[in-house]
């Protein structure tokens, strides 16, 4: 015999529910698509925080998206720099890096952190690969050069091979990538990690380019966290940059978002990675939480 339904069945639970069907639509419009997701800032530096973007990306994978991580490790860097008596200069927003903070950085980035995060990626379930842009030949760059500006090996991308990103996808593993990069000589070259990202969602055809920070999007006014836009054009980024509402270590960030936005990549999300389960909320709700740029 049936057994009679439960009328008692509690409203959190239909609300669940609710959330999931609210989802399905994101779900099939993104099924095998590729999402590159910049990782960094708090979300990395807090454990609990970690671990629900670590959920985040293993769901995403489960539900038949390919996400793609390039992360960062700025703090992981300047620790280690301060214990060893390196100094440390950033000028434009991008670290000025001499023979020995190049070794720093890449010991930090290509070893303790990319491997931390592959470790957790798969400690959740995920099958995690863990690479630099050495790697494959992923990331091929030159020195940036500017007249009276020296940022040591500091590296702007001159080519990318996305083929072994491919492989991996189609293998179902998600890749976790180091922007660690080389130039024609074998030098290793630091790239900044939202400019890796934008550059390799570009050449990976990506449905969206997802960057995480510490705020909730990008702010008509600094001192007010909730002054963010919610969307934005491309010709939207020229005018905040002359405005000087663009500024400093945004730069680099949003002309990147630019540069990818004029390509391939159909959608990029500035959003709070201080939000739990902030890729969720931004990828499968309809109101979204962070700031949406579109070409």
């Amino acid at each position: 015999m049936f057994k009679h339904i439960n009328k008692n069945i509690k409203k959190e639970t239909i609300d669940k529910a609710n959330i999931l069907i609210e989802a399905l639509p994101y779900i099939k419009k993104f099924y095998n698509k590729t999402v590159v997701i910049k990782y960094g800032g708090s979300a990395m530096e807090d454990s609990d925080l970690r671990d629900k973007v670590i959920q985040d990306i293993v769901l995403l994978k489960f539900t038949g998206i390919n996400p793609v991580i390039v992360h960062g490790g700025g703090k992981h860097i300047n620790s280690l720099l301060t214990r060893l008596n390196i100094k440390s200069e950033f000028i434009d927003g991008l670290r000025v890096t001499d023979k020995d903070t190049m070794e720093v950085t890449q010991m930090v980035l290509a070893g303790l952190i990319n491997k931390d995060i592959v470790s957790h990626i798969n400690f959740n379930g995920g099958k995690a690969v863990g690479i630099s842009g050495k790697d494959g030949n992923l990331l091929q760059g030159k020195k940036i050069s500017k007249v009276k500006t020296d940022y040591g090996f500091v590296g702007q991308i001159t080519k990318i091979n996305p083929n072994l990103i491919k492989d991996l996808e189609m293998n179902n593993y998600i890749p976790v990538i180091s922007p660690i990069a080389f130039d024609n000589k074998g030098n290793s070259l630091n790239i900044n990690a939202d400019i890796a990202a934008a550059e390799l969602a570009s050449a990976l055809n990506a449905e969206k380019l997802i960057i995480l920070t510490d705020v909730n999007g990008i702010l008509s006014d600094v001192d007010d966290r909730n002054s963010y836009f919610q969307k934005l054009k491309t010709k939207d980024l020229v005018k905040l940059k002359k405005s000087g509402i663009i500024s400093k270590g945004m730069i680099p960030k949003l002309d990147s978002c630019k540069k990818a936005l004029e390509r391939a990549v159909k959608k990029v999300h500035i959003i709070n990675g201080k939000i739990p389960h902030s890729i969720l909320l931004e990828l499968f709700t309809e109101q979204g939480i962070g700031t949406e740029i579109t070409k």
